[in-house]
């Protein structure tokens, strides 16, 4: 039976139950309901940063007229091409040339200039005019100030700190909260974050309608407490720490990172505190008496790509790597845009080339090469190396799961004896050196004190410092974004001038200092955050949410989100029955479209080919699936998952009909549709109950009736047409490579197997709620 005659009755069925289709994006507008006060940081800021700031900011180079608007001295002193005047005057527009030159329609004098193609909307000039008149007051930038601890809101809604914050927004916007979602509607949402799985029936029985000892908070413990947790999130930190499976550039030959994997998720299944596993993974192997688990984590640092292509300059390729390591510590750590300041000032934060190289020194001195000989010397990890050996693996590095007896070798930090001179390098390029620097930090977010450390631990030391304003709100900010989509800070990796402000900067302030006063307990934080009325709240989106807030800026209900790439493999795996769950390991390489390595390939090295695995290796979580550089994987791709050739930290989500085309055709979701169909068939001989069950495993829920005569209805007409035609059972039930039994192949199992696949195929599935 061709597959297109199939499938047509799964769209039918995937209409009538209903898709999700995501709604036009619209700007944040400003939120001026509280008072009429105007805020420097969040409502005139911004509006210089975009269309003032690249030629009066903090770029020296790039400067016009020498006037500066970022800060309160520059844009205060007399203009010195126009001796008398002043950009601002407090509290007199007259007075300031800001407020006529923004109003004027001279081509001569109006700004932004017109050939800059730029220009101020009337809402904007009248905020800096407002703005001007009530004394143009500048503040420090909201990120860099210290995080101080707000009190919390007095309201009548909510169960803990969290929901007295979102509620008074909600209120400002004139929004009610939703009420709390079904039982199993929660089951699932815990489940999924923070395990990545969809809940079992027995899990949905036993906490069904949360009565007696089996509460939800219960519940949350329970899955905190699962080893699927740490798989989970340490997704998340493999796409800040650019984790992968080969070198990358041209012959992008195989490497051995996998054990820096199993520490990320064994670190969060032992809930390893953030500030000791942010210290760890910059300077464990500077700590004292250094054990090899904490020299492991350092891997972080080593997990860019790395050259093997003959004729390379040593020198700049080791550049390359130093340069990539103080971007992922800015980026994924920090929260800031320091690459921006590697070939000079920043044009918009005030981080000077000066302070990019003074960050990038502590980072230099590793003993590490730019080059250690072309693919035809390979090996699967480059100096300094940690070698990984049966005892360890027998003792503290038992976390690590290596099936066999042979060594491991993995790319680790370690310092040269003598230390290397860091240069600023002229327009950063690798053979410019100009003015030696020493290790520091950039002054505007904390002074690097001089009586810590002055090489990588004590930089760990500074980021983790109480008064450090950013490592705290960064982390925060990005487990609120795991959970609801978008951060409280939307622009996750960007904290700077051009970031996105807060949605609600009390909360983020009161969660980033709770989260330090609480030992940067990770667990603590989720469970905090997943308790709250908040979280708790049903995810259906009324009209006045939609003509309200659409993008769900304000909270009044829960997101609705499809889940990572990886989480869709695992999700179909497990409700299968077919996931293999020991934890860590080797990466895997799955079923894949052919030719896909072999049509991007230098033609060298063990990675030309790609080899298919076999066995339990096809049946793992997504998290163990081979990342190749230069070829991601492509279901994962699809579902927008990070390429890992830099730090990411935020995915991107899309609606593409690959995605759909990759659910009805992937060869994953049709064996695992046929395994659990035989597995039905035989333990279930009534069709009602067999679908039944199913629907369970996979939508997590109960069938309703109407969706139990839907799909009756579509597996008898299905059932019927492998009757009449018993060569298409055996074509459809034909894939995949997990074993069958010949009396499996059957019209019954072949017609349960295409339910099974168009329930994989519903928005609802796929999709947290």
């Amino acid at each position: 039976m061709p597959v297109q005659k199939l499938l047509s009755p799964i769209l039918f069925l995937l209409i009538l139950c209903g898709i999700w289709s995501c709604g036009k994006n619209q700007e944040m507008e400003l939120d001026l309901t509280d008072s009429d006060q105007i805020s420097y940081n969040f409502h005139i800021r911004p509006i210089l940063s975009d269309k003032c700031f690249a030629c009066h900011g903090p770029d020296a180079n790039k400067r016009e007229a020498d006037l500066r608007l970022d800060t309160e001295d520059g844009a205060f002193a007399g203009l010195k091409e126009s001796p008398g005047k002043f950009a601002l005057v407090s509290g007199d527009l007259q007075k300031s040339e800001v407020y006529h030159r923004i109003n004027s329609t001279d081509s001569g004098e109006m700004m932004p200039p017109p050939e800059s193609n730029l220009s101020l909307n009337p809402e904007e000039i009248e905020l800096i005019k407002r703005w001007i008149e009530q004394g143009a007051k500048y503040e420090p930038h909201w990120a860099f100030l210290k995080i101080e601890k707000p009190i919390v809101p007095k309201v009548d809604w909510g169960t803990n700190e969290i929901d007295a914050f979102t509620y008074r927004k909600m209120r400002s916007k004139k929004l009610k909260p939703n009420p709390e979602a079904k039982p199993h509607e929660l089951i699932k949402r815990a489940s999924l974050d923070l395990t990545g799985l969809p809940p079992s029936p027995s899990i949905l029985d036993k906490y069904s309608g949360f009565s007696g000892e089996n509460t939800y908070e219960k519940l949350l413990d329970e899955l905190l407490a699962q080893p699927a947790f740490g798989e989970k999130l340490a997704i998340l930190w493999l796409d800040i720490s650019r984790y992968a499976d080969s070198y990358g550039y041209q012959d992008d030959e195989v490497r051995s990172q996998w054990p820096y994997r199993d520490w990320v998720i064994h670190a969060f299944n032992n809930n390893l505190s953030y500030d000791q596993f942010l210290t760890w993974q910059l300077a464990g192997d500077l700590l004292p008496n250094a054990t090899k688990e904490q020299i492991l984590a350092t891997a972080f640092n080593r997990n860019h790509k790395y050259t093997e292509e003959g004729g390379i300059i040593e020198e700049e390729y080791r550049i390359e790597y130093v340069l990539d390591k103080t971007n992922t510590f800015s980026k994924g750590i920090l929260g800031i845009t320091m690459e921006c300041a590697q070939c000079h000032d920043h044009k918009y934060d005030p981080f000077s080339q000066k302070e990019y190289f003074e960050l990038f020194a502590f980072f230099n001195n590793s003993k590490e090469k730019g080059f250690e000989g072309d693919i035809s010397r390979t090996k699967p990890a480059k100096n300094p190396i940690l070698w990984i050996e049966r005892d360890d693996l027998d003792g503290i590095m038992s976390f690590i799961n290596h099936p066999d007896t042979t060594k491991l070798m993995v790319s680790v930090m370690g310092e040269n004896d003598e230390k290397r001179t860091t240069y600023i390098l002229d327009r950063g390029v690798y053979d410019a050196p100009t003015i030696p620097v020493e290790v520091s930090t950039p002054s505007s977010i904390l002074e690097f004190p001089n009586d810590i450390e002055q090489n990588r631990l004590g930089l760990a030391k500074w980021a983790t410092n109480r008064n450090n304003p950013l490592t705290s709100r960064v982390f925060v900010n990005l487990i609120w974004q795991e959970i609801f989509g978008k951060g409280i800070v939307k622009s996750a990796g960007d904290f700077g001038m051009q970031g996105d402000l807060p949605t609600h900067p009390e909360l983020l302030n009161w969660l980033a200092a709770d989260f330090m006063e609480n030992g940067w307990d990770i667990k603590r934080l989720l469970k905090q955050i997943m308790t709250s009325a908040t979280y708790r709240q049903s995810a259906v989106v009324s009209k006045d949410h939609l003509t309200k807030d659409p993008e769900n800026i304000y909270l009044a209900r829960a997101p609705r989100m499809r889940l990572p790439a990886e989480n869709i493999q695992d999700l179909v795996l497990a409700s299968s029955g077919l996931l293999q769950t020991s934890i860590g390991g080797p990466s895997v390489k799955p079923y894949q479209p052919s030719g896909l390595w072999e049509a991007a390939t230098s033609g060298r090295g063990t990675l030309a080919t790609y080899i298919q695995d076999s066995g339990d290796k096809l049946y793992r979580r997504g998290i163990y699936n081979f990342i190749k550089l230069t070829v991601p994987p492509p279901k994962a791709i699809i579902f927008d998952s990070s390429n890992r050739d830099r730090c990411e930290i935020g995915r991107n989500r899309t609606n593409t009909p690959l995605q759909a085309l990759v659910m009805m055709n992937d060869p994953m979701v049709l064996e695992a549709s046929r395994v659990l169909a035989i597995k039905l068939s035989e333990n279930q001989p009534d069709d009602e109950l067999a679908i039944r069950e199913a629907f369970k495993r996979i939508v997590c829920r109960e069938m309703k009736s109407k969706e139990k005569d839907l799909l009756l209805g579509y597996y008898k007409s299905q059932l019927k047409e492998f009757e009449d035609n018993p060569e298409y059972a055996i074509s459809t039930l034909d894939v995949g490579e997990y074993p069958m039994n010949e009396k499996a192949i059957t019209p019954r199992n072949a017609a349960l197997m295409q339910v099974i696949v168009s329930l994989y195929n519903l928005e609802e599935t796929i999709t947290k709620s």
